[in-house]
């Protein structure tokens, strides 16, 4: 394995899961069962994962273990409400008290409860049980007739656009404050100007496409961090169909909601004029999204930045999820600034997250050896990780965006990334990994949230 330079008890998911692998191949036949995961999501799909893993009674800590990160990231690929496991009752008891109210899984049970809004549950399922697999693909985007309207709710910004026929006739970006903001008033009126905007530059509008951060089912939010500051007793009266609403204010305009990451993915595929594209983007945390082969997403979560990255034990911790090793601390500004520590150096104090990425940022620059380690780093934990990733998503092509990517760190963890994944696992050497141009896709995703709704008939 190459070890990255600064973090040096990085033990990827994907070598762990070789690691257990060549351990159970070493096993008599008798000390092995055949093990499967089944996480189940609305309108009745579910994602099956089947391994082959260790009997009860054999290795039962180290036998839990790759089964909880295995559920884990099924769960937060896919997203679902309910974990069945089948072939042994002993892994199936843990993974039912890690995910009750007060259990090490407390969030992400809280967090699925809210997305699917039922009760969250795990269950065993008996040896003969398991459901097939039951895929969603969901024609997204694409549609470029008639007057449009393409909003991008970003953290720092709001972005729209006026779009005819595919042509973007006006685009505006307006700072604004939602994460920090209490009264939902704010962000319904902010949100409703910037349609009237965009609306007021064409004849008409024919239909208004938003890609935002967070969780959408049905155009409902369901989760989403620009309405953080929010009081949780008023989501459901005026935050939950906000876009809805808007759109219905706008003269019962027919209205389509995305996750970023998703929007992100389909204006890369829209440019590559192909499939198959997962999006990385590395900023205040990781966002990912993903345009399957049949040009549609999965209905999936792809909430990658809670999905295990790291199986070291000693991993860092996630303050949100609380939980250890997962994305969200590998591909984003936080494992910059972890990197950084890692080697040494000290920020001032009271600076931001975004403030300590902008001064490894400018180290960079200045072709700083720390800051290029830092970058290399990041490149070595992204080239193990593709190759878990591929476990679960058929990729063509991987797109590198967000902050943490610009400059020359962009370039050092492509360049690394590409290296190390063909010295270790050739075989997805010929991905097509990039980092888009910052302007072309400004545009592109502009066009990409426009494009979301169907055109009329």
């Amino acid at each position: 394995m190459i070890q990255p330079k600064l973090d040096k008890n990085f033990y990827p998911m994907i070598k762990a899961l070789e690691d257990f692998e060549k351990r159970v191949a070493g096993e008599p036949k008798e000390n092995t069962t055949e093990l499967s995961i089944v996480v189940e999501r609305n309108g009745g799909y579910n994602y099956v994962h089947t391994y082959t893993a260790l009997k009860d009674g054999v290795d039962d800590e180290s036998n839990y273990r790759i089964a909880e990160r295995l559920a884990k990231t099924v769960l937060w690929v896919c997203g679902g409400y309910k974990i069945g496991i089948a072939g042994s009752k002993k892994i199936y008891e843990r993974l039912k008290a890690a995910y009750a109210p007060s259990g090490a899984r407390a969030f992400d049970e809280d967090f699925m409860s809210g997305v699917y809004e039922r009760p969250f549950e795990v269950v065993y399922v008996e040896e003969g049980k398991v459901p097939a697999q039951k895929n969603a693909s969901i024609k997204v985007g694409g549609y470029l007739k008639g007057c449009r309207i393409g909003f991008d709710a970003g953290g720092s910004d709001r972005k729209v656009s006026a779009v005819i026929d595919g042509n973007v006739v006006y685009s505006e970006e307006v700072v604004w404050n939602p994460k920090v903001t209490e009264d939902p008033h704010y962000h319904y009126n902010e949100i409703l100007t910037a349609m009237k905007t965009a609306a007021s530059k064409m004849p008409r509008v024919d239909s208004i496409g938003v890609s935002s951060a967070g969780v959408y089912v049905d155009n409902k939010i369901m989760v989403a961090s620009l309405f953080l500051k929010v009081d949780k007793t008023k989501y459901g009266d005026y935050v939950k169909n906000m876009y809805i609403n808007v759109a219905k204010e706008m003269g019962n305009v027919p209205v389509e909601v995305a996750n970023d990451g998703d929007v992100t993915a389909l204006a890369g595929s829209i440019d590559l004029n192909d499939t198959r594209v997962l999006g990385i983007a590395m900023g205040t945390s990781e966002a990912v999204g993903y345009i399957n082969a049949a040009g549609g997403i999965n209905g999936w979560l792809s909430e990658l930045a809670f999905v295990p990255v790291d199986f070291e034990e000693s991993a860092m911790r996630d303050e949100w999820s609380g939980d250890i090793g997962v994305g969200c601390k590998y591909f984003s500004q936080d494992a910059v600034i972890k990197l950084a520590e890692m080697g040494g150096f000290t920020f001032a104090e009271g600076l931001t997250p975004a403030q300590k990425l902008k001064v490894v940022q400018a180290l960079m620059e200045k072709d700083d050896k720390l800051a290029h380690d830092i970058y290399e780093d990041i490149g070595v934990y992204l080239a193990y990780t593709i190759p878990y990733y591929a476990k679960f998503y058929d990729m063509k092509h991987i797109l590198l965006l967000g902050r943490v990517t610009g400059g020359k760190g962009g370039n050092i963890i492509l360049d690394t990334c590409k290296k190390v994944l063909s010295a270790e696992y050739p075989q997805f050497a010929n991905i097509d990994i990039s980092l888009p141009d910052e302007s072309n896709r400004r545009v592109g995703q502009s066009i990409a949230a426009a494009s979301l709704c169907p055109d009329k008939q």
